[in-house]
């Protein structure tokens, strides 16, 4: 029997359980990269046959099928809730996992959450791409050479750590305990960016921009500005009327979403905070009726209200 963690476990096949988006993409992947993809399963057979014809390898079959277990590799990529169920039910139905590697996707939860696999004597890890999959199409693009955060059993690993070099990626170590906090980083530079976008583009087809111009046009701005972010770091990549002291330009911006977009405001006013804090301004003295914030007398330093501040911290 191949030993979990070993090339030839890594290279001898994998089933690949709730093949969704990221799960379709690694499939298809993987398979390029010389790993057999063995069986796909998926609660609904049709599921599983969508996703092999477009991984290009594979049988489909059930969550029932006794098959399933017959991979070295049991990679499951399902949704983040129903993880902890699937992963006891195939314990249960299949007793005997020793000499196996289990692998889940999810960024939010740790190894851990496969520990009914491990009881059964399976080798349990996780891996998770540093990346967005809006559809398995685009995984296939964005999933080769991105960053992979990588925990668990040694053994389990030594599998992920393959893979993601066989992808031409770099895996990063993460804390179990931390990995909900892990998550939340993403989150708040993935979907959040795309939102603050989504209102970027109706502000800016109010203000008589052309459709056709408004989204390639911010995805040019947003992309230039990660990058300066990536070389520079988060202070000296900070640009805008708040790191510049030009207070009556963020006054008149407040007062145009007041009225244009009302329920922009409190974002835009966090936003504001998190942002004079990156800054280093000082806390001020007089505070701005229209934006809510207080204004140095005399400098041109700015920071939210003490009675703010006071509020955020207790």
């Amino acid at each position: 029997m191949n030993q979990p963690g070993s090339a030839r476990t890594s290279e001898a096949g994998v089933t690949i359980i709730g093949p969704g988006r990221l799960g379709q993409a690694m499939g298809k992947l993987l398979n390029q990269a010389g790993v057999p993809v063995l069986f796909v399963a998926a609660r609904r057979l049709a599921a599983a046959r969508r996703a092999v014809r477009f991984i290009g390898q594979g049988t489909p079959i059930d969550l029932n099928d006794p098959r399933l277990a017959k991979a070295p590799v049991i990679l499951l990529t399902t949704a983040d809730a129903a993880l902890a169920e699937v992963a006891e039910a195939l314990a249960s139905r299949y007793g005997d996992w020793r000499g196996k590697v289990a692998l889940h996707t999810c960024g939010s939860l740790p190894a851990t959450v496969l520990e009914p696999l491990q009881r059964r004597g399976a080798a349990i890890g996780s891996l998770h791409p540093f990346q967005t999959i809006p559809n398995p199409a685009a995984g296939v693009r964005n999933l080769k050479g991105c960053y992979w955060s990588i925990e668990g059993d040694a053994a389990a690993r030594i599998v992920a750590a393959r893979w993601v070099a066989a992808l031409d990626g770099v895996a990063f170590p993460v804390r179990p305990s931390q990995k909900t906090l892990y998550h939340a980083a993403a989150f708040l530079v993935c979907p959040t960016v795309v939102t603050l976008m989504d209102r970027s583009v109706r502000l800016l087809k109010r203000a008589g921009v052309p459709a056709s111009i408004a989204r390639p046009m911010l995805g040019r701005f947003v992309a230039e500005t990660a990058g300066n972010f990536a070389k520079l770091g988060g202070r000296r990549a900070l640009t805008g009327p708040a790191v510049r002291g030009d207070w009556p330009t963020i006054e008149r911006h407040l007062a145009a979403l007041r009225r244009f977009s009302p329920e922009v405001v409190p974002v835009y006013r966090a936003l504001l905070r998190a942002m004079l804090r990156l800054a280093g301004r000082r806390w001020p003295a007089v505070r701005s009726r229209e934006s809510g914030v207080r204004r140095q007398k005399g400098e041109h330093r700015y920071m939210i209200s003490l009675r703010e501040a006071r509020q955020q911290r207790s």
